[in-house]
């Protein structure tokens, strides 16, 4: 059999977004096995390979791969000495990995060609939510459509092929544990643990230090050898995101460190005027903490004044290239001193005398009010 992966630019809905394909192909039968990842790298590689050989059972003894450092600790070609983590990975399945001579790219030609098919085949006419909408997608054409569909000069079909290719092939032990990561991860005082930029609650009231499991679609926590709880992971781009249990409350506290974005704040802020979008393309060129932290004080300065204030303020800070708060504040103060502004009138509703709250208030004694005025000297 034959690894490799192949980078491609698609469209998620609007987006355009950089995905990579990794295939694994049965060289006499051309089964193929296809997925899509955001990035690849050693555990993504262990990963998939799992994914793939569970769902087929079955498992040739060698995997051609290219002088990939995924795999590869030194050396290339037939002096290439696998990393231990991958050969041990390797073994428990049955197969080990060998890496082609450089420049004999056509040892895996399959796989080559399965790109092709995948870009003539695969990409046209599909469109594409998100990652999940794609692998999904890629799963059905690769294990679904392709292996009943004649293929080569001579006709074969991936399916009934692989049927025949089994017997000299090795059967995949039925207890062999998916590959994982393992965390260590302090439970904050709000009883959440931080893992891949997500926050997960941690099951109890006593605040430990827990052991995540990450796996390849779920994540284990531990704690003393015992599984306090399980989680499925979340869709590809979920971060800062708090997840709980299935069926149990959310808790009203928020995680430790939990980043506090301010994407809703600046929508609001460009909506308001043309004078408004203007000064926070000039001014938000700062990154980081301090770029919210900018958004969050002026959207404050935002909601205490006028809008045609706060538009005559900003536009005047983008004329001067003004971009401390203090100063701008001194501005609206200067707007309001040069106009005369006076502030509106509340709007008071006459039928307040007809409510039984007022009827019944109005035969109290008056209240003393001597103690509030001033003295004449």
């Amino acid at each position: 059999m034959q690894h490799d992966t192949s980078l491609y630019t698609v469209k998620f809905g609007a987006t355009r977004v950089q995905v990579i394909a990794s295939i694994i192909y049965m060289r006499y039968s051309k089964m193929r096995y296809l997925k899509f990842y955001r990035s690849f790298n050693r555990f993504s590689m262990k990963c998939f390979i799992h994914e793939a050989l569970i769902f087929w059972k079955y498992v040739a003894l060698m995997c051609i791969i290219d002088n990939t450092n995924l795999a590869r600790l030194r050396g290339s070609g037939k002096n290439a000495v696998m990393a231990p983590e991958m050969k041990q990975f390797a073994k428990q399945y049955g197969f080990e990995f060998i890496c082609h001579e450089i420049g004999h790219a056509n040892r895996k030609a399959g796989n080559e060609r399965s790109f092709y098919t995948v870009e003539t085949n695969f990409f046209p006419g599909r469109t594409f939510e998100n990652l999940e909408d794609m692998n999904q997608q890629a799963f059905d054409w690769a294990t679904l459509r392709m292996p009943n569909r004649p293929v080569s000069k001579i006709k074969i079909i991936p399916a009934k092929a692989f049927e025949h290719e089994q017997v000299f092939l090795k059967k995949i032990p039925a207890y062999i544990m998916a590959p994982y990561i393992t965390h260590e991860r302090i439970t904050d005082e709000y009883g959440y643990a931080a893992i891949e930029g997500n926050f997960y609650w941690v099951p109890g009231t006593t605040r430990f230090d827990v052991k995540v499991l990450l796996f390849c679609d779920h994540l284990q926590i531990y704690h003393n050898r015992k599984m306090l709880v399980e989680y499925p992971l979340p869709l590809d781009g979920t971060k800062n995101t708090k997840i709980s249990p299935e069926g149990e409350p959310k808790s009203k506290y928020q995680p430790k460190n939990r980043k506090r974005p301010t994407a809703s704040e600046e929508k609001i802020l460009r909506s308001q005027a043309s004078e408004v979008n203007a000064y926070l393309n000039f001014a938000l060129t700062m990154k980081g903490s301090s770029r919210h932290r900018f958004i969050r004080q002026l959207y404050s300065l935002y909601k205490k004044t006028a809008p045609t204030v706060f538009a005559k303020t900003l536009q005047r800070a983008l004329k001067y290239r003004i971009n401390n708060m203090d100063t701008i504040e001194n501005i609206i103060r200067l707007i309001l001193k040069q106009s005369n502004y006076a502030m509106p009138l509340p709007e008071i509703d006459e039928a307040f005398k007809n409510r039984p709250a007022y009827i019944e208030g109005r035969f109290a004694d008056e209240a003393d009010l001597s103690i509030y005025k001033c003295s004449s000297d």
